[in-house]
């Protein structure tokens, strides 16, 4: 039973490529166990297969193509709904992840999308970003214990009066704390409908006939451990920009939580960057541009939507990249060894002679040299770099492949 593990995280604003080096990393290590370090289904991590097949991984690890079980962690919010629709289109590429949860793991429910989108609508031109999925609204109920509803509540004989508590005690309580005095005619349907209780019954039924419960403290029984972060690190609760965050945290805090609880003492973690920086949704962004010279975008995933609008562009800023990583690093470890390398994406997007800034002046990089040069600037190891969508497109340096 192995005490090591790898990790992969966004180091800026999320979309870094964290998908791409999960399936690269899981293709190096037989048997592997992803791990869901915290977000839901609001992560969108997308992976292209070695013959060019595309999925954009939300619930399940981005290592499933190369064979990898996935772990629901008590940090991982879970969204039966959403759950079943991408197992259906896995099965549809021949892919059947063997998946377990944490019994604790957080449960969204119908109710928590609702209030999510009604909130987000009232605030117009001022949203803050959210994916209109109902994470944050679950965490938020989370913290009510006669509200509250983990995996483990599933299997409850009360199920059905729990969830109709959730319905019509918490969701009015929720929406006169928020300022919400009348839902949208769709949203206040679905609320009102019973059929939208029987529905997510059902798929949590389903979920369950999928998702063995299996606590974090048992992961390295399951095989080598590769955590699998979502968002990036400027998004976290703690240290990103209030309120344009996420409710959770981003980089090493939950990994270090459930390596002290499963026994793991050594963590090597690969912080990931695209070589210039994309934000999508609202806050603040360093260095924003309507367009990046020296850079040919391709981005199927971040089409733009309702909730997020459109992606952002700005020069990577190594300052930022710098701060984010260090800020990460510096957490107590509680006697977890931990070291710490860079992966540089997208570099076949980039041209000669494309920017990157520092102290706010611009660097001039040639592509072939810059994963290097941007690595040593940030003061760390480079242990990836990708010219592609594929695996096959990653080169992956030793010290990440032996970690």
């Amino acid at each position: 039973m192995s005490t090591q593990a790898q990790a992969v995280i966004g180091a800026l604003y999320g979309d870094e490529g964290k998908g791409l080096m999960v399936d690269r990393l899981a293709a190096a290590t037989p048997g592997a166990v992803v791990v869901r370090s915290n977000g839901g289904a609001q992560a969108g991590h997308t992976v292209v297969d070695p013959a060019g097949v595309r999925h954009v991984f939300h619930h399940i690890g981005a290592g499933s193509f190369a064979g990898a079980a996935t772990h629901f962690s008590r940090f991982f919010v879970a969204h039966p709904m959403l759950l079943l629709d991408e197992l259906t289109a896995l099965g549809q590429l021949g892919v059947e992840p063997e998946i377990s949860s944490d019994p604790r793991a957080p449960v969204t429910t119908p109710f928590d999308v609702i209030i999510n989108q009604a909130l987000e609508l009232a605030r117009g031109t001022a949203r803050h970003g959210s994916c209109g999925l109902g994470f944050g609204e679950t965490i938020e109920r989370n913290l009510r214990p006669e509200f509250a509803l983990s995996t483990k509540d599933l299997f409850r004989p009360d199920l059905h009066a729990r969830l109709v508590s959730i319905r019509d005690a918490w969701v009015p309580v929720r929406l006169a704390a928020l300022g919400i005095t009348a839902l949208p005619a769709e949203l206040a349907a679905a609320l009102a409908d019973d059929i939208t209780t029987a529905r997510f019954e059902a798929d949590c039924a389903a979920y369950l006939d999928r998702a063995a419960l299996w606590p974090d403290r048992r992961l390295c029984e399951r095989g080598p451990v590769i955590f699998e972060a979502a968002q990036g690190l400027e998004l976290d609760q703690d240290r990103g920009v209030f309120p344009h965050v996420t409710r959770s945290n981003t980089g090493l805090a939950n990994m270090l939580a459930i390596s002290v609880e499963a026994g793991i003492t050594e963590l090597a973690a690969t912080y990931a960057t695209r070589c210039y920086t994309t934000r999508h949704g609202a806050g603040p962004l360093k260095g924003e541009v309507p367009a990046l010279s020296g850079i040919n975008i391709v981005d199927p995933t971040n089409a733009p939507n309702e909730w997020q609008g459109t992606l952002r562009l700005a020069p990577l800023d190594l300052d930022t990249l710098r701060q984010a990583i260090a800020r990460d690093l510096t957490l107590d470890r509680g006697g977890i060894t931990i070291r710490g390398g860079l992966a540089v994406t997208c570099l076949d997007q980039a041209e000669d002679g494309f920017a990157i800034t520092d102290h706010g002046e611009a660097i001039r990089l040639d592509p072939a040299e810059a994963a290097s040069e941007i690595a040593d600037l940030a003061g760390l190891p480079l242990w990836a770099e990708s010219w592609g969508p594929r695996r096959g497109e990653v080169r992956l340096r030793m010290d990440a492949a032996a970690a």
